[in-house]
């Protein structure tokens, strides 16, 4: 029985290594501003602010990859694997992407308001890993060049 108990943990610890080694960790991105346009949507005047992840080179592909299997977006059932949401400096969420395919998307990574209002002083993004349930927050980028 002691052999069977041991095997068994063991077993366990082996699993539990494998999903962890499997996981790669997220490198720290580097947040930076690209610039802003005005438009109009639904009659109404906006401003979107674009922002792109700098050294989205460092991210791997798998993050990015639909996952069914995890919970949806919404009514997207293939949403990915990897969570970007965009926050002001006070932490209130102002945008979010949860159908990124590929590293090459962290240029596309925007919040709009409308044009009269000022936009925060500074913003920051969190990705978020579900499979792995792991996340990483930028820097904060000025919303301004």
């Amino acid at each position: 029985m002691k052999i069977l108990l041991t095997l068994f943990a063991f077993a366990i610890a082996f699993i539990v290594q494998a999903n962890v080694a499997a996981a790669p960790d997220l490198p720290k991105p580097v947040l930076a501003f690209r610039g802003q346009e005005h438009y109009e949507a639904g009659g109404n005047k906006m401003t979107r602010y674009h922002f792109e992840v700098a050294n989205k080179e460092e991210f791997p592909a798998e993050l990015f990859t639909a996952s069914p299997d995890l919970p949806p977006c919404g009514t997207n059932t293939k949403a990915s694997r990897t969570w970007v949401d965009v926050y002001d400096q006070s932490g209130k969420r102002l945008n979010g992407f949860c159908a990124l395919s590929k590293p090459a998307d962290l240029t596309k990574i925007w919040f709009a308001l409308p044009q009269d209002e000022v936009p925060p002083s500074w913003v920051y993004i969190e990705m978020n890993d579900r499979k792995a349930n792991t996340k990483q927050k930028s820097n904060l980028a000025e919303t301004t060049m």
